[in-house]
C-alpha cells in the first residue's frame, strides 16, 4: 500500500487592491520555495508551483503588467494599480505558474513548509533539482 494522495483544495487569492483574483487547485498542505534571487528576495515571494491546468485567472487581466529580465523566459506579472505580484510564469516551470503563497486567502492552507532555494546560483540549483516539487 502506497501513501495516500494529498488532499487537494481550491485556494483563492489575489493582489492587494483586489483587482486581480485567481483560483488554484493545490494540496491543503503545501510546500513552497523561498528563493534568494534579486527579484524574489526583494518581493518576499513564496513559490507554490502549479500546472497551468490548476490555475485560473478570475479577474483583472486588464490590470496586469509584465516585467521580464535576463533570459526573458520568466513572465513576472504584477497588478498595475497596487504593484503586487501574486503569480507569474517562472523560468523553472514555463509551462505552469508560480503562485505567491503570501497572496492566498486565509482558510484553505492547513500547513505550509518553506524550503530555501538558491536562486542566486539558479542554473546549478535547477540542475541539482533543488526546486520544490
Amino acid at each position: 500500500m502506497g501513501a495516500a494522495a494529498p488532499v487537494t483544495v481550491l485556494h483563492a487569492g489575489g493582489c492587494h487592491c483586489g483587482r486581480v483574483r485567481f483560483e488554484v487547485t493545490a494540496p491543503a498542505e503545501i510546500t513552497v520555495a523561498e528563493c534568494n534571487c534579486s527579484i524574489c528576495a526583494k518581493a518576499g515571494f513564496l513559490h507554490l508551483i502549479v500546472r497551468k491546468s490548476d490555475f485560473r485567472l478570475l479577474q483583472g487581466e486588464e490590470s496586469l503588467a509584465t516585467y521580464t529580465f535576463n533570459t526573458g523566459t520568466a513572465k513576472h506579472v504584477f497588478c498595475k494599480v497596487c504593484g503586487i505580484k501574486s503569480f507569474y510564469v517562472p523560468r523553472s516551470h514555463p509551462d505552469g505558474f508560480s503562485v505567491n503563497a503570501r497572496c492566498l486567502d486565509p482558510g484553505t492552507v492547513d500547513r505550509m513548509e518553506v524550503r530555501p532555494f538558491d536562486g542566486v546560483n539558479w542554473e546549478s540549483s535547477v540542475k541539482e533539482k533543488k526546486w520544490s516539487d
